[in-house]
């Protein structure tokens, strides 16, 4: 049989099998935004993704059926969710219906005749994205862009766009099950960041040298005329840079980086930092962004601001006026004088800097840490011995066992007792759960006035934040 992964020419209706992903989900707000017909199809629909999609005036089908493709659409956009044996996907083989994956037709019908801007590396994507993509839109630029999470100022994480630019996360996981590479090698940047590179998805790459070579095909197959910029203070993001084909330059903090950070204050709820090019003052920025990692990623994107020419005072006024991503540092509430916090930190990184920049905000609360190992990484032995190392920051920590450890071979399982006990070693006073409803029935006979419960998960952690907050 022909191989029927390709877009037509002429597209008029789209369907999309795993629509309610993140990605997904938002590409087909996307199709409908310029007009196109769009259905789709995922298992276990419901809120809040199926309110939003049935809001746009999108019909979901609530399970994968052959019959789901009877209205046979021009184009079969495909999740990385589903995969050969899939009867949708067998449907569509057997109708020999055109289909591509989520990055092929956001390239496609999206970024075509654009400035393609790209965010990549392991941490730091979503909000570098999100906050680039706030700065293009405060200077009038009406970009399009495509990020992971929601974004405040907007309520929305994506957007087509009438300008010249479009801003997409460049995810280094899989494509589809035809397409096994990395997303980002589908899009074609005018300028990309690099902020970091580490071991991670250990589902899908076998050790770091697997995830360091993907990102060095990304770097290296750069146009000539593009610019790349790189976070200094990573030894790899620093040797790939120096090998890039393209125009580059580094920011962060080590002296003779061209994008510096200089002297910063907390003052009010904000952050107020200098920024140094080429060793002399460029200009003072406030933001209510929390934490040093966050005030790098906003020099990443001054970096970029300034390449595109965009006025020095209004990246300022973009700066101050971004109110950050949902689930990054979000506060859900507060109640009896606790504060509860939300954040995506999963992997032993991200959990070390978030709790590191709750610190530095609150110093004067006691800190509990909520995590939950979730990814297909964190639920593997390969973070154990990181894990034990990232918590000094919290007071207290409350471990959940990962609820779908069935789905990692026996040898290769993360240790929730391992880790209290690692903790315990180290001094941090730590406690492991069987489930959310044990570790809520703990918190409410502990927290006491002048708590901040930060919740870290990537998943919805069965909406333990609301849950407390009700319970307080």
């Amino acid at each position: 049989m022909r191989d029927m992964n390709f877009i037509p020419e002429s597209v008029h209706s789209v369907h999309l099998v795993a629509i309610c992903g993140t990605g997904m989900a938002a590409l087909a707000g996307m199709c409908k935004e310029v007009g196109f017909e769009v259905s789709g199809s995922d298992q276990n629909v419901y809120p809040p993704m199926s309110t939003f999609l049935s809001d746009l005036g999108i019909t979901v089908a609530d399970g994968y059926r052959p019959e789901n493709l009877d209205h046979r659409p021009d184009l079969v956009v495909v999740g990385n969710a589903v995969s050969r044996g899939n009867p949708e996907i067998e449907q569509m083989l057997d109708m020999k219906l055109p289909y591509c994956s989520f990055p092929q037709a956001l390239n496609r019908f999206f970024m075509s005749g654009k400035g393609t801007l790209v965010v990549v590396g392991t941490h730091g994507k979503t909000s570098t994205s999100a906050l680039l993509a706030w700065v293009l839109s405060t200077a009038g630029l009406d970009p399009g862009f495509m990020v992971g999470g929601i974004m405040k100022n907007l309520n929305r994480n994506y957007h087509a766009g009438s300008g010249p630019y479009f801003v997409v996360e460049g995810d280094e996981y899989d494509t589809a099950f035809f397409d096994k590479g990395p997303k980002f090698f589908h899009y074609t940047p005018s300028r990309a960041i690099l902020t970091s590179v580490e071991f991670d998805h250990a589902d899908i790459y076998r050790d770091f040298s697997h995830v360091k070579s993907a990102f060095s095909s990304f770097c290296s197959t750069m146009p000539d005329e593009a610019l790349l910029v790189g976070y200094d203070g990573d030894p790899v993001v620093r040797e790939l840079v120096e090998k890039a084909p393209c125009w580059t330059t580094l920011y962060g903090e080590r002296p003779r980086s061209p994008w510096q950070l200089g002297g910063m204050e907390v003052r009010d709820g904000h952050t107020r930092f200098e920024v140094m090019r080429r060793g002399e003052r460029f200009g003072t920025f406030s933001t209510s962004l929390v934490g040093r990692h966050n005030l790098l990623n906003a020099l990443a994107v001054i970096a970029v601001s300034h390449d595109l020419r965009i006025p020095e005072e209004i990246v300022r006024h973009a700066l101050k006026t971004f109110q950050g991503v949902k689930r990054r540092q979000e506060i859900r509430g507060e109640k009896g004088g606790v504060i509860v916090m939300d954040d995506f930190a999963h992997h032993p990184t991200e959990v070390r800097v978030t709790l590191n920049a709750v610190r530095t905000a609150y110093p004067e609360r006691r800190l509990v840490a909520v995590f939950e190992p979730r990814t297909n990484s964190s639920m593997r032995s390969v973070f154990q011995a990181a894990y034990a190392e990232v918590f000094d920051e919290a007071d207290l920590v409350c471990l959940r066992k990962p609820s779908r450890l069935d789905k990692v071979p026996v040898d290769q399982r993360f240790s929730t007792s391992k880790l209290v006990s690692d903790l315990r070693k180290r001094g941090k006073a730590t406690h492991g759960f069987e489930d959310t409803e044990a570790i809520l029935d703990y918190l409410i006979s502990t927290l006491r006035s002048g708590d901040l419960v930060l919740v870290m998960s990537n998943g919805g952690f069965d909406n333990i934040h609301q849950r407390l907050l009700e319970s307080l």
